[in-house]
């Protein structure tokens, strides 16, 4: 359930209630994205099928969260016509829906691959599972800052980013070592980097969630703001 300490209350109790359901709405789509995503890099590294059909499967009830938290988000502006820091969550749920949505269709692109691939018996050129795991960790923290609006926790999941980027750097370092080794391996390996390239996406994605929970709390707008200054940004 959300931490309403930093939601202030209204006169109307309604409108909290509204916001509120919401809020629990994005988490619950947030959840389901985070199980996608965990799903994808098992998928992966075990190159199981089934579960990859499964996540194809499942991607309708991510998009379907999205449209319907979209469409009370739409209703509560039209509504309530929020102000201040009310718009300033309204906006930020909308934005985080977006995320959320781009990293669930990460997932189910993933799933996607390998079942076309399936008749290929292709073994893993690289192991994307740490870089994977890091990215679910990042995603689960992100959420869990989210549910508590806590901008320190925030901070600290957006610094996580830069780890990604590192072991993203190495995966690619040893495809091209495979491509100049054997040029056959070259389709094989775009998919790959196809799959390296999209998880170190969701990395700037969830950056992108930190960043609204940042802007919501603090009405400071930190987009394109390196770790170093954002922190001298909100002193």
């Amino acid at each position: 359930m959300m931490d309403n300490n930093n939601l202030k209350k209204h006169i109307s109790g309604q409108f909290n209630s509204e916001l509120e359901g919401v809020l629990n709405q994005v988490l619950v789509m947030g959840g389901l994205v985070e199980q996608q995503l965990t799903d994808a890099i098992t998928a992966i590294h075990k190159q199981d099928l089934d579960m990859a059909r499964q996540i194809v499967a499942n991607d309708h009830k991510v998009n379907g969260l999205e449209v319907q938290i979209d469409e009370d988000c739409t209703r509560i502006i039209a509504k309530r016509q929020p102000a201040a820091s009310d718009l300033r969550l309204v906006l930020a749920i909308i934005k985080t829906i977006t995320d959320l949505e781009r990293i669930g269709d990460v997932a189910k692109r993933i799933g996607m691959m390998l079942l076309d691939n399936a008749n290929k018996k292709q073994p893993p050129l690289v192991s994307m599972e740490n870089m994977g795991r890091r990215t679910v960790k990042m995603l689960h923290d992100a959420l869990d800052a989210f549910a508590r609006m806590d901008v320190e926790a925030a901070i600290e999941v957006h610094k996580e980013d830069s780890k990604v980027d590192r072991e993203y750097e190495s995966i690619i370092r040893e495809l091209m070592t495979f491509m100049m080794e054997d040029p056959r391996s070259i389709p094989h390996v775009l998919n790959v980097l196809w799959c390296a390239r999209s998880l170190e996406r969701v990395g700037d994605r969830v950056q992108h969630i930190c960043e609204y929970i940042i802007y919501f709390v603090k009405g400071k707008d930190v987009r394109h703001t390196s770790d170093e200054d954002i922190h001298s940004m909100l002193d």
